[in-house]
């Protein structure tokens, strides 16, 4: 009987092992990651798992029909502004503007800037999207909204 116990122990504890260095490996690599790629995993995540931003996500029964006539009706809130090319001279103040309006460092702005055309910010209003393009195309940036 103590054999049998023994052995069911050493299996579970591998399984746990396993389990715990797993679960290490990926919170490392979550770690690692730089804040726009933990926002965008974060979103990616939260519709996994059937998510929205204030909990789950509604369904609502509706015909197959009547779907396309809601999504017409239905007015873009959220916006993306992407950096579409900006001009040589005004690299470093399209870094400090993409910084006072993100939380990125100036590594990760830099970076941002660097492999134009790019998403510097999503998900927001229009009134503030606005207020980004208008900032960035003041200092010589073609930006577009999405």
């Amino acid at each position: 009987m103590s054999l049998a116990r023994s052995l069911f122990h050493r299996a579970l504890c591998t399984a746990v092992d396993t389990r715990t260095q797993k679960l290490e490996r990926i919170a490392e690599d979550l770690i690692a990651l730089n804040k726009i790629e933990r926002h965008d995993y974060v979103i990616l995540f939260r519709h996994k798992m059937g998510l929205n931003r204030f909990g789950a996500a509604a369904q609502s029964p509706s015909s197959p029909g009547s779907s396309a006539p809601a999504a017409a009706a239905k007015e873009k809130t959220a916006f993306d502004v992407k950096l579409e090319k900006f001009e040589a001279s005004a690299k470093l103040k399209v870094i400090k503007e993409i910084r006072s309006f993100t939380d990125l460092g100036l590594k990760e702005a830099k970076d941002l800037v660097e492999k134009t055309p790019a998403v510097v910010k999503k998900g927001v209003t229009k009134e503030e999207a606005e207020k980004i393009v208008a900032k960035l195309k003041e200092i010589g940036a073609t930006v577009v909204l999405e």
